[in-house]
């Protein structure tokens, strides 16, 4: 078998959870050396720092042949993330890859969420994307040797989510950071990415229509993490180079790639103020035609359902 990232050197935040533990591991698998960064700590991210997992997923790398270090913090924290990268420099000489896969969970609807659910959250899911972008950019900048950036979003973030505007919000923050790094790096051969994934882990066991224990019996099916990986290989190689600021789905069977904002209506006046009462007249006819149907993720209700009484 090939392999797609031979010396490669890739930071994987969220490297022991769900999915970040078969990202670690496909990509030793294709050459990469591995730092995974992780707290260990539990779903809502409130368990503190725990080892344990982050180290173990290290040994079955290096038991396999791979070659991985374990970096264990929270990423959202400034002096963490520089570590991070500063760790995988010291290590192996170089950084070329950063792929954003953690994140925690905190779910509530929006007039039951509390101060530290929501700072929490957007703390770790978005801040954690910034830090680790803005030590990374620093060394690629100076380097000029190319990078690549990988952030998971949501399709929570792309479509809403009724009962995660916590989350929600954070992840479509991150199509935003991405958009606006996409732009800022690539002069200096950076590339940067998003990625919706579709999996069950211990998130989607404990989310919005959970059914518990489905990650355990994940392996091989549709819903295997493993299967959002190929996709990040390959935006994370050298064939990679020419995607930039796009939002790619990931799940078993299947890899989209989201179409991005388009223009679809335009109502133009001749003067910078429009005058009101001749918006009121006009927007029907401009504006107005064809409705304002809400985007839905596909197979989600065009209408919401009615308020229980």
């Amino acid at each position: 078998m090939a392999q797609h990232l031979t010396g490669k050197v890739a930071v994987i935040t969220g490297g022991a959870g769900g999915i970040g533990t078969q990202i670690s591991k496909m990509f030793a698998e294709q050459g990469a050396k591995v730092i995974v960064a992780d707290t260990g700590a539990d779903v809502e991210g409130r368990m503190g720092v725990d080892p344990t997992r982050v180290n173990a997923v290290v040994d079955d790398i290096r038991k396999a042949g791979g070659e991985a270090v374990s970096a264990i913090g929270d990423v959202s924290e400034m002096d963490v993330a520089e570590g991070i990268i500063k760790q995988a420099i010291d290590t192996y000489g170089k950084l070329d890859i950063v792929v954003a896969a953690h994140g925690i969970l905190r779910e509530r609807m929006i007039f039951n969420m509390t101060e530290d659910d929501w700072d929490g959250v957007i703390k770790a899911h978005l801040k954690g994307c910034f830090t680790m972008t803005k030590f990374a950019s620093i060394h690629w900048r100076a380097e000029r040797n190319g990078g690549r950036m990988i952030y998971f979003t949501s399709t929570a973030g792309i479509f809403g989510s009724a009962g995660q505007p916590n989350y929600a919000a954070a992840h479509m923050g991150k199509i935003g950071l991405m958009r606006s790094t996409a732009q800022a790096l690539s002069r200096y051969g950076v590339t940067t990415n998003c990625i919706a994934p579709g999996a069950s882990t211990r998130m989607t066991d404990r989310g919005r229509n959970a059914v518990a224990g489905a990650s355990e019996s994940a392996a091989g099916t549709s819903r295997d993490p493993k299967a959002v990986v190929p996709v990040i290989v390959y935006l994370a190689s050298d064939q990679g180079a020419n995607i930039n600021g796009r939002v790619f789905g990931a799940s078993g069977h299947k890899i989209t790639l989201y179409k991005e904002p388009t223009l679809e209506r335009v109502l133009f006046n001749d003067e910078p103020l429009f005058n009101v009462d001749e918006l009121f007249e006009e927007w029907p006819n401009s504006l107005g035609v064809g409705g304002y149907e809400m985007e839905r993720q596909p197979g989600q209700p065009t209408q919401a359902p009615p308020p229980s009484q």
